[in-house]
């Protein structure tokens, strides 16, 4: 088997059962987006000490994504052929983020000024990834998939990210107030 099928040469691709669509459609836009933040979430992870709870968590997040961009390339004609967990967003992925956004910020405290990114390796990289992210959930919103968790899923995710950019931070968070 080969890797190229040429399949996408005319600049089409293929979504989930069947149909076919420009590359620059907001069904590939908003998958695509999602699959660069899973990418950034991987570099994280390389930053992360290896069978760590963090690193398990970002693994967790990794595959949910997958399930995400399953979502995303649907035809939302054809969502009904989905199956919530597997290849659709679900209450419980979304618990899982929120459960994980209490658990962290339970153990320090939020800043209350602008934060200025960049305080060392991994919650630059967090804060990249919230980046990608929200960008994610605006090519999603332009998807208009009725009865779907997409969006609420991406913007507790960039929650998430963003407050373990500053959990990362631990004490050499540094930040400003607005004038």
């Amino acid at each position: 088997m080969k890797i190229y099928t040429r399949a996408g040469d005319e600049g089409q691709t293929g979504l989930l059962y069947g149909d076919r669509v420009s590359k620059n459609s907001v069904l590939p836009e908003a998958y695509g987006t999602v699959d660069e933040a899973q990418a950034i979430l991987g570099l994280v992870r390389t930053e992360c000490e290896k069978g760590s709870d963090l690193e398990d968590k970002i693994i967790h997040i990794e595959r949910d994504l997958y399930v995400l961009m399953a979502e995303l390339a649907t035809d939302p004609s054809k969502h009904d052929k989905l199956k919530p967990g597997k290849s659709k967003v679900n209450e419980e992925m979304i618990k899982f983020l929120e459960d994980f956004i209490d658990e962290i910020t339970a153990s320090f405290e939020l800043p209350k000024e602008f934060v200025l990114p960049g305080q060392n390796r991994i919650s630059a990289l967090l804060d990249v990834s919230r980046t990608v992210v929200r960008r994610a959930e605006r090519r999603a919103i332009n998807c208009g998939i009725e009865e779907s968790l997409a969006v609420a899923y991406l913007n507790r995710l960039s929650d998430l990210l963003w407050a373990m950019a500053r959990w990362q931070e631990g004490e050499s968070i540094t930040s400003r107030s607005v004038k």
